[in-house]
């Protein structure tokens, strides 16, 4: 990455014009201390976009900007008929959260002279690339967009972010990709659902979660979780962990999952659930728990119309429209000027306290069994 930009400052600052030749291989592998099968894939990528070309036996020469058809980006605020074209890129619309958030985007971007084209990625990594790709092809001026579950790198977005295109991360972001994010702050959300239920007296708490292994918000929740428990000199018990459900709400598997953690775990009091939460107080139910009585859960996420289910759950609630509205003043910010500090920005969750919590009473013997 440090030699395609290297490459595209200086054909962009016109250090090098069209069919200027670029340096070698071995001269770039030289500069930069790597191999040349290194400085050939950095190469090829560029071949691949147009911005560069070679010709056999005499090297590699900066295309024509007519020839350029692929560059990904060109800055915008100079073209005068600007198409004002927003991508807002989500793994699935299929939550209370993600719906009231894109709305809010839709709507802001909209009363401010954008269009938006919508795309899901149904979670996979590779609908995602070729996506951002067919989203650049039409020429969208700015990106938003929603990661997809368990996805620690993408290259698209990484080049994207090193070539200044006005892109943002909503609810997630990238460790060691300086990208602009907006997102929940859910160290700070699970650090208070958890010290909910501890200054309620609970001592054994259990965490449920989807795989967190690449995916920061699950990652970051985690930390809070422990993070209460260790100002509280709770000892972090990993055996009350379950984190390998499926994001599907109604899945069998998930059920089973969560039917056996609660049955090899009867001393547990409380839980704090990350996703899934309906199918484990679901399961709980079954099971012949009483909420709260026997078991009080929290919930991260709230759930349309829960105030009207059989036990109302208590949960952190995201504040989608306030992450729409963030979102949508940093593209627009970014559009305007692509070349500004990039910004990470949190936005705090709120407690929900509803039925499903409720203070810690010691079990006897017999219930424990």
């Amino acid at each position: 990455m440090q030699i395609r930009q290297y490459i595209m400052d200086n054909i962009q600052q016109k250090k090098w014009k069209p069919n200027d030749k670029i340096p070698s291989e071995n001269e770039l592998a030289e500069k930069f201390k790597v191999s040349r099968i290194t400085v050939k894939k950095a190469l090829d990528s560029l071949v691949e976009e147009g911005i560069i070309y070679r010709i056999q036996g005499r090297g590699s020469f900066v295309a024509k900007e007519e020839d350029s058809e692929n560059i990904i980006y060109q800055n915008k605020v100079s073209q005068q008929n600007s198409s004002k074209l927003i991508a807002c890129i989500i793994p699935r619309l299929n939550s209370q959260f993600i719906t009231i958030m894109v709305s809010e985007i839709e709507k802001l971007l909209s009363q401010h002279g954008y269009r938006v084209i919508l795309c899901q990625t149904y979670d996979s990594q590779q609908l995602e690339t070729q996506t951002l790709k067919e989203v650049l092809r039409l020429g969208v001026d700015g990106i938003i967009i929603y990661p997809a579950e368990g996805e620690t790198y993408n290259e698209e977005i990484l080049k994207l972010t090193i070539e200044k295109f006005p892109l943002v991360l909503i609810d997630r972001y990238f460790r060691g990709i300086g990208a602009n994010s907006v997102c929940t702050d859910n160290i700070l959300g699970a650090y208070e659902a958890t010290k909910h239920l501890l200054d309620l007296g609970h001592a054994k708490i259990g965490i449920i979660s989807s795989i967190p292994e690449g995916t920061t918000s699950i990652e970051d929740r985690i930390k809070g979780f422990e993070k209460a428990l260790t100002e509280y000199n709770i000892p972090i018990d990993h055996h009350l962990y379950l984190l390998d459900l499926t994001l599907e709400e109604h899945d069998n598997t998930n059920k089973d999952k969560i039917r056996g953690f609660l049955s090899n775990h009867r001393d547990i009091t409380a839980l704090f659930v990350i996703n899934n939460g309906l199918t484990v107080m679901e399961v709980a139910l079954e099971m012949g728990y009483t909420i709260p009585q026997d078991l009080s859960i929290i919930m991260f996420d709230d759930y349309e119309f829960s105030h009207l289910l059989k036990v109302p759950p208590t949960c952190m609630r995201q504040q989608e429209k306030l992450l729409g509205q963030e979102a949508v003043k940093l593209i627009i910010s970014t559009v305007e000027n692509p070349l500004q500090k990039r910004q990470q920005i949190f936005v705090p969750p709120k407690l929900i306290i509803r039925n499903s919590t409720a203070l810690y009473k010691a079990k006897t013997s017999q219930q424990v069994n």
